[in-house]
């Protein structure tokens, strides 16, 4: 499996952007990929989870301003960032799970699959 992540750039406040992740190797069938971030000093923290039935979770920081979706192709996802924030500045990896579980268990399954991440800086 191979995750490679693309779209990170620098962004103003209040400004958009679009995250893409190439997944090959990975059928996303019954289970969960995802999108990371972790900031200098910080640590790794979820940003938002999709099954392949459709169910997403999000974060409560970016509730409301990001939208995690499956791409135009079958083994594309996205990760739609609108509004944002200056604290939104992190390198962000997308994730693959290869476990079979419920939308619900998103927010807790080990993924098991990760990309080299794309950074992300938003300046005020």
């Amino acid at each position: 499996v191979q995750l490679v992540e693309s779209g990170g750039d620098s962004a103003q406040a209040g400004g958009s952007l679009r995250l893409s992740c190439a997944a090959s190797g990975y059928t996303f069938s019954g289970t969960c990929m995802a999108w990371f971030r972790q900031a200098p000093g910080k640590e790794r923290e979820a940003v938002a989870h999709l099954h392949s039935n459709g169910g997403t979770i999000y974060a409560d920081s970016v509730k409301g301003r990001f939208t995690i979706s499956q791409g135009n192709s079958k083994n594309t996802l996205s990760l739609q960032m609108n509004s944002l924030k200056p604290e939104d500045t992190a390198m962000y990896y997308c994730a693959a799970s290869t476990w079979r579980l419920g939308v619900s268990a998103c927010a807790r399954v080990r993924y098991n699959f990760w990309g080299q991440g794309t950074q992300v800086t938003v300046s005020s």
